[in-house]
C-alpha cells in the first residue's frame, strides 16, 4: 500500500530541494557577475572605437581564431579528464568535459579560479560521487598542469625570442637565460619526482602524493599545448594590425597570464591591454584586445552560461527522481 510517510522521506525531498535552490542562486550569480565583468570591459571603450576595431579584422583571421580558441577549450577539458584518473575516479569523457567547459569558460571571466571554477567543478562532481577531498585533489592537479603548461612554453619563448622581455622590462639577457632555464627545469624536476620518489613526498610535514609517471607525461604535452592554442588565438588579433612573429606574443602572453594569476585580476582586465599596448604602440592595441576578448572569453562564457543553466535543471530533475521514487513505494 502506497505511503508517504517512510522514515528519511521527508528529509531527502528537504536536501533535494536545497540543492536544486542552491544551483538556481550559484547560476544567477554568476550570470550577473559575468554580465557586469562584460559591461566594465566594454564601456571602457566608445562605441565607434568598438564598431570600427571589429570591422577591421578580416573574416578569415576571425575564423582562425575561433578555430584556436575551440582547441584550447578542447585541451583543457583534458585537464579534467587526466585529474579524475588522479584521484582514482575516472568518470566518462563527456562528464569531464561539461564539467570543464561549464568552470573554465566561466572561470576565465570572473578570475579567482580556486573559487569560480573551482565551486562550479563541485557543483558537478559533488553530484557524481566525488567527495570533496577528491575535489580538492582534482583542482590542485589541474592548476600544476597549467604551471608546467605556462613554465613549458614560456622557458622555450624566452629562449627562442628574449628580445620583448628584454626590452619591456630592462633585463639583462643573462638574467632572461637564467629564468628561461629555471623554468624548463621545473617539468623536469617534475617528471623525476614522480619517477623516482615514489607516489606520495613529504614537503614541510605535508604529504603529496605524485600522479603515476604516465599522468606526469600527458601533463608535460597537454599544458603547454594548450597555452600555444591560447597564444595562437590571441596571435590572430595581433595580426589585423602588426606584422609580428608568432613567439614574442606567446612570450608576452604568458607573462601576462602569470601576472593574471598572481594578481586575480578578472579575465585579466588591464593586464593583457598592458603587454599588447607594448606590442601595438598606437590604437592597434584596442582592436587586438577586443578581438582576443570576444572569441576567448565572450563567446566561451555566453556558452558556459547557457550550459550551466541546462545543466542545472537537467541534473536537478536527476536529483529528484530517487526521493520521487521513495514517496510513492
Amino acid at each position: 500500500m502506497p505511503t508517504n510517510n517512510k522514515p528519511g522521506n521527508e528529509g531527502r525531498k528537504t536536501a533535494s530541494c536545497k540543492r536544486r535552490w542552491l544551483g538556481y542562486v550559484l547560476a544567477a550569480a554568476v550570470t550577473a557577475f559575468a554580465v557586469f565583468l562584460l559591461y566594465r570591459t566594454l564601456s571602457r571603450y566608445e562605441w565607434p572605437e568598438l564598431v570600427d576595431a571589429v570591422t577591421s579584422v578580416s573574416s578569415g583571421r576571425l575564423l582562425v581564431a575561433l578555430a584556436f580558441t575551440a582547441l584550447s577549450y578542447l585541451t583543457l577539458t583534458g585537464f579534467d579528464w587526466l585529474a579524475l584518473r588522479y584521484v582514482g575516479r575516472p568518470l566518462s569523457y563527456r562528464q569531464a568535459a561539461i564539467a570543464s567547459f561549464t568552470s573554465l569558460s566561466i572561470g576565465h571571466t570572473l578570475g579567482f579560479a580556486a573559487l569560480s571554477s573551482g565551486t562550479i567543478r563541485y557543483r558537478y562532481y559533488s553530484r557524481w560521487g566525488l567527495r570533496g577531498s577528491e575535489v580538492a585533489q582534482l583542482i590542485v592537479f589541474c592548476g600544476m598542469t597549467v604551471g608546467l603548461g605556462l613554465a613549458i612554453l614560456g622557458g622555450i619563448a624566452l629562449l627562442i625570442a628574449p628580445v620583448l622581455v628584454i626590452e619591456a622590462l630592462g633585463l639583462d639577457r643573462a638574467i632572461v637565460n637564467l629564468v628561461a632555464a629555471a623554468a624548463i627545469a621545473f617539468p623536469v624536476v617534475y617528471l623525476a619526482m614522480s619517477a623516482f620518489f615514489g607516489r606520495t613526498i613529504n614537503i614541510r610535514g605535508r604529504e603529496v602524493r605524485m600522479p603515476p609517471l604516465k599522468l606526469a607525461l600527458a601533463q608535460i604535452v597537454i599544458g603547454p599545448l594548450n597555452f600555444a592554442f591560447v597564444a595562437a588565438a590571441l596571435h590572430q588579433a595581433v595580426l589585423s594590425f602588426a606584422d609580428i612573429d608568432y613567439l614574442p606574443v606567446a612570450s608576452a602572453y604568458v607573462s601576462a597570464n602569470v601576472a593574471t594569476l598572481v594578481t586575480h585580476v578578472p579575465g585579466g582586465l588591464g593586464v593583457i591591454e598592458a603587454v599588447l599596448a607594448y606590442l601595438l604602440p598606437g590604437t592597434g592595441v584596442i582592436g587586438a584586445v577586443l578581438i582576443f576578448r570576444f572569441v576567448y572569453f565572450l563567446i566561451p562564457l555566453c556558452l558556459g552560461l547557457v550550459t550551466l543553466g541546462f545543466s542545472e535543471l537537467i541534473l536537478a530533475r536527476a536529483d529528484n527522481r530517487p526521493a520521487s521514487r521513495d514517496q510513492t513505494a
